[in-house]
C-alpha cells in the first residue's frame, strides 16, 4: 500500500491481515462477555443500552463506570505489554528477549516502589518513577552486557542477573517500609486491574496514541535490524539511533503498563511468539504481537474473576500459565 505521493508505503501480508480480522473479532466477543459477567448478572440488551447512555441508573454505572473501563485497559495494557515484548525480541533476535525477563520490568518496579514507599507519589509521580527506572535498568544491563558489542544472549544473562538482584532489592524495601503502605504496595506489586478505572484510562489511552505510532514507524529499520547490523547500514538505517529510539519505546511501554497496574509478567514473553506462529512469518511483527498481548491479557484477567470462584490478581493468572511456556521456552533453546 503506498500513500502521499509513494512517501509512506508498507506491505500487508494476507496471512497477518486475516489473522489480526480474527484476533480482533476474539477480542470483541471477549470483551462483550466481560461486560456480561460479574457479581452482578446483567442481560445483552441491557448491556448494549447501557453503552447508548439509557437503561437503568444502577446498570449503567456497572457497564460503563466499573466494568468498561476495566476491559479497556486490559486490551490497551496487554498491546502495550506485546509490543514491548516484540521490540527486545527483535533487537536481541531472541524469544527469551522480553523485559520481564531481561530485568526492564524489575527497574521499572524498582523506580515506581521508591516513589511510593519514599515519596508518597501519585498516579503520575509513580509513572515517572517507573520510567526512570526501567530508563537506569535498561541503560544498566546494556553497558554491563556490552563486549565490543552487544550480543542477544549475552543481554539476557546479564537481565536475568540484574533483575535478580532488584527484586531482592524490592522485597527488602517492601520489608522496611511502613506496615500499610507496604501491604499496599505488595498487592499492587503482584499486579491487579481491581481498582482501575476511567482515572487511569484516559492518561494510558493517550500516551499510548503516542508511543504506538513511533513504534509502527520504526517497524521497517526493526525488521532490518534482524538482518545484522552491517545489512541494516547496507540499506540507510542509522543502527546505533534506531536501537536506542526502540529500546525507549519498549521502556516506556513497560513502564507505562508498571505504573498503571503493577508488573504483569510473561504477557510480553508469549503474545510476539504466538503471534510469530500464528503469521508464520521470519521475525516478530509489531501490530500481531500486540493484538495478541490485548487478547491474552483480557483473557487473564476475566479469568482471574471468574474462573476459580475467587478474584485473583491478573499478574497471578498471566505467571502460572507464563512460567509453564517460560520453562518449555528455556528447554527448547538451550537445546540448540
Amino acid at each position: 500500500m503506498r500513500l502521499l505521493s509513494d512517501r509512506l508505503s508498507w506491505r500487508l501480508d494476507g496471512r497477518a491481515l486475516i489473522l489480526m480480522l480474527v484476533l480482533l473479532g476474539l477480542t470483541a466477543a471477549l470483551a462483550g462477555l466481560s461486560l456480561l459477567s460479574g457479581k452482578y448478572p446483567i442481560a445483552l440488551d441491557q448491556v448494549l443500552w447501557a453503552l447508548a447512555g439509557k437503561g437503568e441508573d444502577m446498570v449503567r454505572m456497572i457497564v460503563v463506570e466499573w466494568r468498561l473501563p476495566r476491559v479497556a485497559l486490559a486490551i490497551l495494557l496487554g498491546a502495550a505489554l506485546g509490543t514491548s515484548g516484540a521490540i527486545f525480541q527483535s533487537l536481541t533476535r531472541n524469544p527469551l528477549g522480553s523485559p520481564d525477563i531481561i530485568g526492564f520490568s524489575a527497574g521499572s518496579y524498582t523506580g515506581a516502589l521508591m516513589v511510593i514507599l519514599i515519596f508518597s507519589g501519585g498516579y503520575y509521580e509513580t509513572a515517572l518513577g517507573a520510567l526512570a527506572g526501567g530508563i537506569i535498568t535498561a541503560t544498566a544491563v546494556y553497558l554491563l552486557a556490552w563486549r565490543q558489542g552487544v550480543e542477544g544472549f549475552r543481554l539476557i544473562v546479564v537481565g536475568i542477573g540484574v533483575a535478580a538482584m532488584l527484586s531482592a532489592f524490592n522485597a527488602w524495601m517492601i520489608r522496611e517500609a511502613d506496615l500499610a503502605v507496604a501491604m499496599a504496595a505488595a498487592i499492587w506489586g503482584a499486579g491487579s486491574l481491581n481498582g482501575l478505572g476511567t482515572e487511569q484510562l484516559l492518561p494510558v489511552a493517550l500516551m499510548l496514541c503516542v508511543l504506538l505510532p513511533l513504534t509502527l514507524f520504526l517497524s521497517r529499520p526493526m525488521r532490518q535490524l534482524e538482518l545484522g547490523e552491517d545489512a541494516a547500514l547496507a540499506s540507510g538505517v542509522d543502527a546505533g539511533r534506531t536501537r536506542l529510539l526502540l529500546m525507549v519505546l519498549g521502556v516506556a511501554l513497560t513502564a507505562l503498563v508498571t505504573a498503571s497496574a503493577g508488573p504483569i509478567s510473561f504477557i510480553a514473553l508469549c503474545a510476539p511468539q504466538i503471534a510469530r506462529r500464528m503469521t508464520r512469518s521470519a521475525g516478530v511483527a509489531l501490530l500481531p504481537s500486540a493484538l495478541t498481548g490485548g487478547l491474552m491479557l483480557l483473557a487473564a484477567d476475566w479469568a482471574a474473576q471468574h474462573a476459580l470462584g475467587v478474584q485473583l490478581p491478573v499478574g497471578v493468572m498471566t505467571v502460572s500459565i507464563g512460567g509453564v511456556y517460560f520453562l518449555w521456552l528455556l528447554i527448547r533453546e538451550g537445546r540448540k
